[in-house]
């Protein structure tokens, strides 16, 4: 088998322009396919970080947008497994021009003296801490959003609400890394409420608690426990991980999952045909010479494993091609994740990797089976006879 590998590299490059549109074809189509499959690992199959997996989301049975009462937090706390709760508002609202993208990011009222509990990786100076929990009108920005908006130590940020009628008046005090939490800004929840005031009906709401689990295993039973407490209550709770509740967001666009998986289909069906004609009529125009090659000996089987090798060489250097592309278009998205904290972690990852190969050489060998099996097959008379 090996003694035919340099006949096998002349032979799928003997047609240099066909080879090198064939090897683009696979490469572009391979390269779509690395991208979603590193998007469908993003967000389906990828390992909790060591802080998320103890970390859950209680939110509205019945969706993430409707509220719940304040109160729930004292109850929450009291379930066995429980570390500590956070209040978990999103305010919303808008930053200067709405217009512009960049000042689109995840705003959240927080409870600074449970928060750093709930988020124990993330990391901020103690200084920096320590102002934010002593300042009423205090807020955190992640590293990223804080560079990407030029704000320093002190500036003052300004919102304009609109799914609270109010406006904070905020001091940036300190600036935080944390993976699972970028283009995020923290303020205090207590501010939050005081400028609704005791006549708001939302004062007493929030939108959903994180809560911290003290073991693994507690985070398993915590969810249920938590759940049944508010069974029978007006509004029902949902406690999930960090990750379910995160893609509870994609979940407006559709069943994305079955989406990615019809886009890899169609993807690959259409690569094989392109493929099979490719091989098809490389094959066609060699009859005569297959009929040479036996007359000099070579078996059905050699002929055979030559053409099915030509087509594996073609497909798996686009295969490699379209994976070096598809590496740098994830660099580029994963830098411009921005608030989609999936989308900042996606990579393509070794098994991603050899999945995309591993389809490469299928449809290599899937495409010229047919041709292979013909040309193999042909005798050496009719072979001979053939004007190409």
């Amino acid at each position: 088998m090996f003694r035919y590998v340099p006949l096998m590299w002349k032979n799928a490059l003997r047609n240099r322009r066909r080879s090198a549109l064939t090897i683009a074809s696979m490469a572009f189509s391979l390269c779509l396919l690395g991208v979603l499959f590193a998007l469908y690992r993003g967000l389906y199959l990828a390992p909790a970080t060591p802080g998320q997996e103890l970390r859950l989301v209680t939110h509205h049975k019945i969706s993430i947008a409707q509220s719940m009462p304040f109160s729930y937090e004292d109850k929450i706390r009291r379930v066995p497994g429980v570390r500590d709760i956070s209040a978990w508002q999103w305010f919303g609202g808008t930053y200067k021009d709405a217009r512009d993208s960049k000042n689109f990011f995840a705003r959240f009222a927080v409870e600074p003296d449970h928060c750093f509990n709930v988020y124990q990786e993330m990391q901020i100076l103690d200084d920096q801490k320590q102002a934010f929990l002593h300042l009423r009108t205090g807020a955190i920005a992640s590293d990223d959003l804080a560079k990407s908006l030029g704000w320093k130590l002190g500036d003052k940020i300004f919102l304009i609400g609109d799914i609270f009628p109010v406006n904070p008046e905020l001091t940036l005090v300190g600036i935080f890394h944390d993976e699972d939490a970028t283009q995020t800004l923290f303020f205090n929840h207590e501010y939050l409420r005081e400028m609704l005031g005791a006549g708001s009906a939302l004062q007493d709401q929030i939108g959903a608690f994180v809560v911290q689990a003290d073991s693994a295993s507690s985070a398993s039973q915590v969810p249920a426990a938590i759940d049944q407490t508010f069974e029978n209550s007006s509004a029902p709770t949902k406690t999930e991980s960090e990750e379910a509740f995160g893609l509870q967001f994609l979940s407006f666009l559709g069943n994305l999952k079955l989406y990615l998986m019809i886009v890899c289909a169609a993807v690959t069906f259409t690569i094989l045909l392109v493929s099979a004609n490719t091989v098809a009529m490389s094959v066609r125009e060699r009859v005569r010479e297959t009929g040479i090659l036996k007359t000099l000996g070579y078996t059905p089987r050699a002929i055979l494993l030559m053409i099915l090798g030509e087509a594996g060489v073609i497909s798996v250097i686009g295969g490699v091609l379209g994976l070096l592309i598809a590496t740098q278009l994830v660099s580029m998205v994963s830098k411009a994740g921005g608030m989609l904290s999936f989308l900042t972690t996606l990579s393509i990852t070794p098994d991603v990797a050899a999945v995309c190969l591993g389809i490469a050489l299928f449809i290599g060998i899937a495409s010229s089976v047919v041709p292979a099996w013909n040309a193999s097959r042909t005798s050496i008379l009719d072979a001979l006879r053939n004007s190409g």
